[in-house]
């Protein structure tokens, strides 16, 4: 099956995100952030606490059930990314904007952590799901 991947990159899951959460080192922190993404939406707990830096990973991950919506890339450098990523929660569409760290350990990139910032979406602001739309246009809808 060819089904995009979560992440918004364009690519196949098969070929994109989905060998980094079987297993496979990530060649950068953005991969390792997209597949992150990824795992998050698709409730892949035990690969999301395995991608977390040792020195701050925590005891456990709590399943969640929010409605991710999209993943935009901001800014990918040496050891940090920026993302938005949005999400539906209730009925409320939110924006989490982050500045993740990311540094290798054992080989692989693990997430360390990041600032962040959650906000509810404004109804006239472009839709945190990446469409380019207002929010009210699109995630937003009634």
């Amino acid at each position: 099956m060819n089904k995009p991947c979560p992440c918004g990159s364009g690519d196949p899951f098969a070929s994109c995100c989905q060998p980094i959460i079987a297993g496979s080192p990530a060649p950068s922190p953005e991969a390792l952030m997209r597949s992150r993404y990824s795992a998050y939406v698709l409730g892949c707990w035990d690969y999301l606490r395995e991608s977390w830096h040792p020195d701050t990973r925590p005891s456990k991950i709590t399943p969640t059930d929010t409605h991710w919506l999209g993943l935009s890339i901001v800014n990918a450098k040496a050891d940090t990314v920026e993302f938005i990523a949005g999400f539906k929660e209730t009925s409320k569409i939110m924006a989490l904007h982050e500045i993740s760290r990311f540094a290798k350990h054992d080989g692989y990139w693990r997430y360390v952590d990041g600032d962040c910032d959650v906000a509810e979406a404004g109804r006239n602001s472009p839709c945190p799901c990446g469409s380019g739309l207002k929010t009210k246009r699109c995630c937003g809808k009634d």
